[in-house]
């Protein structure tokens, strides 16, 4: 089978169409240079960048980055060049590769993230924005603007203010809450056309040797397949609320059957992360493993299978090939 995705995988987020629904997850591909080494970005459903804020950021002090048991805890502090550099350099380099950009967007306060989607409004090569709030709010006493409905959807807003018209954007949220659910339909309410579940789990390891915690933030966000039934769960509640929102699933990412699992639940798209820092190509090969995947269980069409969990027992949907009957031997 092709790496090439045919109609078997293509996906709609809202008003954005892809050719397959294999994105990276913000963060985990650089400036698309990295991975670039290694396959044709193109092949992606969409390369999603690392997150993008008004001005140069260091991030945090070493170490930053710990292996935790079938996961990795890193409290990286956002670093990056800053949505200047980001508009001269790094977009200019993805749209020259021809590479579905889906530009991930951070702040430290609703007109941060204003800014940067201003930023953004006439610039060409932008297929969407991802929302990035879990961050802190530093108007607020540092609380998360993902962990209450109100803050989220008051940032989706400033950027829906700002964005420009047409281009979809996505919120993508955090599982440290009690409701995801309400989260979700808070930002949906404020302008967002579609949702990204789930950032990070909050985490923490402690060296034995140094006795102290392992990372110079202390804690950190868990990524990698211990969090994957968790980002599962989120998917699958946020859809049986939102049937008709689209969701990019992320959260563990390794296999093709994980991602079927992603769009079972009821996601329209997934981003591979954790995953490309051990196989640099990990995206390509999940996107093959996931059209077998779709063949074997003779699904004709990736759309049929978004949110099959939700159906009864026993429901087979008419896009589903039925099994042809072995011919009569003579």
């Amino acid at each position: 089978m092709s790496d090439r995705a045919g109609d078997r995988v293509r996906t709609a987020l809202g008003p954005l169409e892809l050719p397959n629904p294999v994105l990276t997850a913000s963060g985990c591909g650089g400036t698309g240079r990295e991975l670039a080494q290694f396959f044709d970005l193109g092949r992606l459903g969409a390369f999603v960048t690392t997150s993008v804020m008004p001005q140069a950021r260091a991030g945090r002090p070493t170490p930053r980055v710990t292996e935790t048991p079938s996961g990795l805890l890193t409290a990286m502090g956002l670093p990056g060049p800053g949505v200047e550099t980001f508009l001269e350099r790094d977009l200019p380099w993805l749209i020259e590769q021809d590479v579905r950009t889906i530009v991930s967007i951070a702040g430290n306060s609703v007109e941060e993230y204003g800014d940067v989607a201003r930023r953004l409004r006439g610039v060409p090569g932008v297929a969407a924005i991802e929302v990035n709030v879990a961050c802190p709010n530093v108007e607020d006493r540092g609380r998360v603007f993902a962990w209450h409905p109100a803050a989220a959807a008051s940032v989706v807003r400033a950027v829906r203010a700002h964005a420009r018209p047409g281009v979809p954007i996505f919120a993508k949220l955090a599982p440290d809450v009690t409701d995801i659910v309400t989260i979700a339909l808070a930002c949906v309410d404020a302008g967002a056309d579609g949702l990204t579940l789930i950032n990070t789990v909050e985490g923490m390891a402690i060296d034995p040797e140094t006795l102290r915690p392992a990372l110079s933030g202390v804690s950190g966000g868990l990524s990698g397949p211990a969090v994957r039934p968790i980002a599962v769960r989120c998917v699958y509640q946020v859809h049986a609320a939102l049937p008709s929102t689209p969701i990019i699933g992320v959260g563990g990412i390794a296999t093709g059957l994980d991602a079927l699992e992603f769009i079972l639940a009821g996601a329209s798209a997934v981003a591979v992360g954790t995953a490309v820092f051990h196989d640099p190509a990990a995206g390509p090969r999940v996107l093959r493993e996931l059209e077998e995947a779709l063949a074997a269980r003779r699904i004709g069409r990736l759309a049929d299978a978004v949110g099959l969990a939700h159906k009864p027992a026993g429901y087979v949907p008419p896009q589903v090939r039925p099994q042809q009957p072995e011919k009569e031997k003579l």
